[in-house]
């Protein structure tokens, strides 16, 4: 089983990434072992997860959110952002 999921970032930037063990990503990202941009905008919490059957469908999908602006993610996801 894999995920995309979207990590709302300290500075209030969204992040989107796919993995097959989400609790161990967050820990990576938390901890600086995550992507290049986690690394800089330091992650708080993950606000967003979907499941999805297999590793290419979640890059699709990863990729298709990616693709959409900030304002798309929040109302298509139908992401709650807390004030930072």
């Amino acid at each position: 089983m894999w995920f995309v999921y979207v990590l709302l970032c300290k500075d209030g930037s969204l992040y989107t990434g796919v993995s097959n063990n989400l609790e161990k990503r967050f820990s990576d990202h938390k901890n600086g072992k995550g992507g290049h941009y986690t690394r800089s905008h330091q992650p708080l919490k993950m606000i967003y997860s979907e499941k999805l059957p297999n590793q290419s469908e979640a890059l699709k999908r990863e990729r298709q959110i990616k693709g959409w602006s900030r304002e798309q993610k929040i109302r298509i996801l139908g992401l709650k952002l807390t004030p930072i």
